[in-house]
């Protein structure tokens, strides 16, 4: 097998595959002579059958298994000993020898290939990039405390309905129906008559009401009526509805019970101790938020400075092709600049890796599936998990190819900040959060 390589430019090629008959003749010989032994025909006795119809009947399968396997391996060859950086993946193109397929002497096949630039990316203090230090306000604060005491509230039974966050149990009565325990939000309703009806209202009174003026919606009037959904448009919509209990959702109040119960116990014990705690927690994620900032800052800087060529025409028939053509121009051209910027990135990241040696380690794996299995079972409520239970739920994380391909590339790019932020200046800015998060808008 004979392989050139004909520059189109300085990212982009064509490769001339030419196999002779030769390379494949040997093996589509023994493949023939396997499919023999395995047929069964008619007069014949089991693997006795005439090569001439065996070629006739597997003659061209053979025939393209083998052309196939002798052009992964070549190909995958050629571009491991030429060092070839390709960004995507060859395209074939047109093959020639077609006319002789009954009979080959040989085949040519031509792919087209996109090569990734040499970069060029020297760091050092000259070169200066955005820091934001997160301050933590006392409207932060504030707005932390009210957020908690809303999350840790509970549904609370008052008098009557006062046109607030109350939720209403009652039971609704049409003629011999009747509907035991149900209920609905006061806020869920959208009628302004409907919401004036019930205003005032405490348990025990009794009215008359559109129960479609009550829910929200379709699936809320079904909850509502205990029924299904294609069952309401045979339903009367006016009932009796009786009041059996106004509930309203308080939030939580500073006490011991709820100190213990976010911080542990006798972790805090004052509503100063309570707000230091929550400025520590703002402080964290403030923290992790300006360093999500600067990785933003930090690679928009490198891509400019870098000022990475890409085959961008070569790309985009190769987005086309491994989508099988299914890409309309105009949803090409609008996708893929922000293909192209993250593509740049993914460059600049393997640079940094390889010129700098960064390497990962199993630990880092494991302690980054911690950290999401730690987060994962907080948010599943279970809040004093063991240390057995987490790195039993990591591996789990790690097992999946797809988790474990996307935590690789969350640790290359840390690894890679980390780099960057310890070797360039960082141009501290001190900010609030709500003007950090006005960046984003731009």
């Amino acid at each position: 097998m004979n392989i050139v390589q004909k520059k189109i430019d300085d990212l982009s090629a064509i490769l001339t595959l030419h196999i002779e008959k030769s390379d494949y003749e040997p093996q589509v010989k023994k493949s023939l002579n396997d499919y023999r032994r395995k047929a069964e025909f008619k007069g014949f006795r089991p693997g006795m059958a005439p090569m001439s119809l065996i070629e006739k009947m597997h003659g061209r399968t053979a025939l393209m298994e083998e052309i196939n396997k002798l052009l992964q391996e070549n190909l995958n060859k050629y571009i491991q000993e030429n060092k070839l950086s390709l960004l995507g993946e060859p395209i074939p193109g047109d093959a020639g020898g077609e006319q002789n397929r009954e009979n080959p002497d040989g085949f040519d096949f031509v792919f087209e290939i996109g090569l990734a630039p040499e970069l060029s990316l020297p760091l050092s203090g000259e070169d200066k990039i955005p820091f934001y230090h997160i301050t933590v306000t006392e409207e932060d604060k504030a707005k932390r405390k009210a957020a908690v005491l809303e999350k840790n509230g509970q549904l609370t039974v008052v008098e009557t309905v006062a046109g607030g966050d109350e939720y209403l149990q009652v039971d609704l009565a049409q003629g011999e129906k009747i509907i035991n325990d149900t209920g609905f939000s006061y806020q869920a309703i959208k009628d302004a008559a409907t919401k004036e009806l019930f205003t005032g209202k405490k348990a025990g009174d009794e009215l008359e009401a559109d129960v479609t003026k009550i829910a929200a919606n379709e699936t809320g009037l079904a909850t509502l009526l205990k029924v299904k959904k294609e069952e309401l448009a045979a339903i009367d919509p006016l009932f009796t509805v009786k009041i059996k209990e106004v509930k309203r959702f308080v939030p939580a109040e500073l006490n011991r019970e709820l100190y213990d119960r976010l911080f542990g116990k006798d972790a805090v014990n004052s509503e100063e101790e309570f707000m230091q705690k929550i400025a520590e927690q703002l402080s964290e994620e403030y923290m992790h938020e300006s360093d999500y900032r600067f990785s933003i800052d930090a690679y928009n800087a490198l891509v400019q400075k870098a000022n990475i060529r890409l085959p961008d025409a070569f790309l985009k028939r190769w987005l086309n092709y491994s989508n099988d053509g299914k890409i309309t121009p105009d949803v090409l051209e609008k996708e893929y600049p922000a293909f192209a910027e993250d593509l740049r990135r993914q460059l600049i990241r393997s640079h940094i890796l390889e010129e700098q040696k960064i390497t990962l380690t199993d630990d880092d794996f494991l302690a980054h599936a911690k950290k999401m299995a730690w987060y994962q079972l907080q948010m599943y409520g279970v809040h004093n998990a063991s240390e057995e239970q987490i790195a039993h739920f990591a591996n789990s994380i790690l097992s999946n190819e797809n988790e474990f391909k996307r935590i690789r590339e969350k640790i290359e790019s840390d690894k890679v900040i980390a780099y960057v932020k310890a070797t360039v200046t960082l141009d501290t800015k001190e900010i609030t959060n709500d003007n950090l998060q006005k960046l984003y808008e731009k």
